[in-house]
């Protein structure tokens, strides 16, 4: 059987083949293995502050404006022409108590003094008269009962008539009305005298409304009247500020209020108690600042009281303090005298509450923390706020001092991220000059 050439061919292709494969086996064995590539996890750079532990005094802020704690109104209580005015007297003299300002011509109410004065002499002329007068009526009183007596008796025996009685008996009561008309005068004397005496008062008190005198040292703040105007009853003269105490009404938030009596034992406050000694009761200790620009005035001040009534809209309640003789503590460029008007920070402390954890106010997010951890990881902690004021946040648990809390806007949020933590030293500074202003 013959075999064709083609399929010979075929047969010699085969070695060759298998030769190239071998080699390229070799080959292949023969190169290194591959480089591994580990694949390391991004770290996410962030801002950070270390919690701070320690006693944090409340703070409460409010605004208001300086007032005077009293105020005077020279009321006119006496008609007249004014006569006299105090020397320099004009809107923001100060004047010391008892000093006359204005004076209402007096000759009226002298005259209607003169005139009473002159109706009591008379009465007590009439009533000397009067009881010479009643004297000599008893006597007469007494010689017609005797002689009515006697007629009487004359008649019995039939030596008088009845006519001679009748006269007797009409003389005895002639004799008795004039009696009871001078003891009926006599007796209305001491109610007249009495008039007169109100009169003679009212004319005493009308000679002394005359002088208009300061109650107390003060500062004028309105004078509405010029020598020769003349006045009315009722009419506003003259209106003076008290320079011995100013005091302001800040309106402070309820929540702020709130924060001042944290950890306060509860007392039972009767009213009398509240209005004898309220300030000494709640300890809070305000002061007083106010910018001048270039330099910040301040004074301590005293609480005085809380107002009656929240403001609906605001939610705030008025405290009122009080700066005692303000125009003493004024220091010529440093420190102006509280006056009328001015517009002022109040500044309230409360007791201090003990070992509280400080973060920044912003590092708070929907009642959590953003924490790192030992293995510089994300974590996030539920925390409870007992308050924020200013710029700081006083954490009541949940979170200890030392630990690192986040401050930058982590997005996306992953928990357990890999963190390159780096401290913030002006948030740290401020946090920490925060904690020392609260002592």
């Amino acid at each position: 059987m013959n075999h064709s050439p083609s399929r010979w061919r075929r047969l010699l292709i085969v070695p060759p083949l298998a030769i190239g494969i071998a080699i390229m086996a070799w080959q292949v064995g023969q190169r290194p293995e591959p480089a591994r590539v580990s694949s390391s996890e991004p770290a996410r750079p962030v801002r950070v502050v270390s919690a701070l532990r320690g006693d944090v005094v409340p703070v409460a802020e409010g605004y208001g404006p300086v007032q005077p704690a009293r105020v005077w109104r020279a009321v006119a209580q006496v008609a007249g022409r004014i006569v006299s005015m105090a020397d320099d007297l004009g809107n923001g003299t100060v004047v010391t108590a008892g000093t006359e300002l204005l004076r209402i011509d007096p000759v009226d109410y002298e005259l209607e003094l003169a005139r009473i004065e002159a109706e009591q002499a008379e009465l007590g002329v009439e009533d000397e008269n009067t009881r010479a007068s009643l004297a000599i009526e008893r006597r007469s009183l007494d010689l017609a009962r005797r002689e009515f007596e006697r007629i009487e008796s004359l008649v019995a025996r039939g030596t008088a008539s009845q006519s001679d009685l009748d006269a007797a008996e009409r003389e005895l009561l002639s004799a008795r009305n004039r009696v009871q008309a001078q003891e009926n005068t006599l007796a209305l004397l001491p109610a007249r005298s009495d008039v007169l005496e109100a009169r003679h008062a009212q004319a005493l008190r009308d000679i002394e409304h005359t002088r208009i005198v300061a109650p107390f040292d003060m500062r004028v703040a309105a004078l509405d009247v010029e020598t020769g105007q003349y006045v009315a009853t009722g009419q506003v003269m003259l209106q003076g500020d008290s320079v011995e105490r100013v005091e302001i009404v800040a309106q402070v938030s309820i929540a702020a209020l709130r924060t001042l009596v944290l950890d306060r034992e509860v007392v039972q406050i009767s009213p009398a108690l509240m209005a004898e000694s309220l300030g000494e009761l709640v300890g809070f200790a305000p002061t007083i600042e106010m910018d001048l620009g270039n330099v910040t005035a301040s004074w301590d001040a005293r609480f005085v009281r809380i107002s009656d009534a929240v403001d609906a809209q605001t939610r705030t309640v008025g405290v009122v303090v009080a700066v005692d003789d303000p125009f003493r503590l004024a220091i010529p460029g440093k420190r102006p005298p509280l006056s009328k008007g001015m517009f002022v920070r109040v500044t309230i402390r409360g007791d201090a509450l003990s070992d509280r954890v400080i973060v920044p106010r912003h590092a708070i997010r929907n009642g959590e923390v953003l924490l790192v951890d030992d293995d510089e990881r994300l974590q996030r902690r539920a925390v409870s706020v007992a308050f924020e004021q200013q710029e700081v946040a006083v954490i009541e648990s949940g979170l200890e001092g030392g630990e690192r809390v986040v401050v930058t806007d982590v997005v996306p949020l992953v928990e357990g991220m890999r963190l390159d933590p780096v401290v913030d030293e002006i948030l740290s500074r401020n946090l920490r000059d925060a904690a020392e202003n609260a002592h």
